[in-house]
């Protein structure tokens, strides 16, 4: 995309941040596409999943970890129909980095030129996101996704998902902190508030 797309595209963001105050969903919809990733996937894009825009499709968009993104998406639409040459994938990206501006964080040195995923053919499968609460065993996680996360210990099952995009116990610390923006809300997620 050129620079006037990614201008007009951020103009329109902002916009819609400060409408309808939904910052923390904006960063939860950029880190749910992005935390599909499997650094151990060698093969060809986009098997190793990741920033794809691939959580806009079914079914994607109904794994249990994303309740309440698919009204996210929405909200961006409007965005992507103004601004097409955006990807989806570097949208919901930008949707994040202003979402932490607005909220008095740091301006996020993006990259854009993210190439979206084309078809629900390219969806990472169900399982490579955290479990918020344990399963009726005990245990979080399962045997789905690129790789097992099951574990009867939180701070287990956290490192098997995590370790697996390739970050260390410092991102995973800074990552599960990021939970406290925003409330809980369960039409959102499942959790938190009615």
């Amino acid at each position: 995309p050129g620079q006037a797309d990614l201008d007009g595209a951020q103009d329109m963001i902002d916009g819609i941040i400060k409408e309808k105050n939904c910052g923390p969903v904006m960063v939860r919809l950029a880190w749910h596409d992005s935390g599909t990733h499997d650094c151990s996937i060698t093969e060809e894009w986009p098997k190793s999943g990741g920033a794809i825009g691939s959580i806009r499709f079914d079914p994607e968009i109904n794994h249990g970890a994303n309740a309440g993104l698919a009204g996210a998406v929405k909200i961006l639409e409007p965005v992507k129909e103004a601004f097409p040459d955006v990807s989806y994938a570097d949208i919901f990206q930008m949707a994040s980095a202003r979402a932490i501006v607005y909220a008095g964080g740091p301006v996020i040195d993006m990259k854009y030129g993210r190439v979206d995923a084309t078809s629900p053919d390219q969806c990472s499968p169900e399982g490579n996101l955290p479990d918020a609460e344990a399963g009726d065993e005990g245990k979080f996680g399962g045997p789905g996704g690129t790789a097992s996360t099951e574990d009867s210990a939180v701070e287990w099952h956290l490192r098997k998902v995590f370790y697996r995009m390739g970050l260390g116990d410092e991102e995973i610390v800074a990552l599960s902190g990021a939970h406290t923006f925003g409330r809980a809300w369960a039409d959102r997620s499942g959790l938190g508030a009615e």
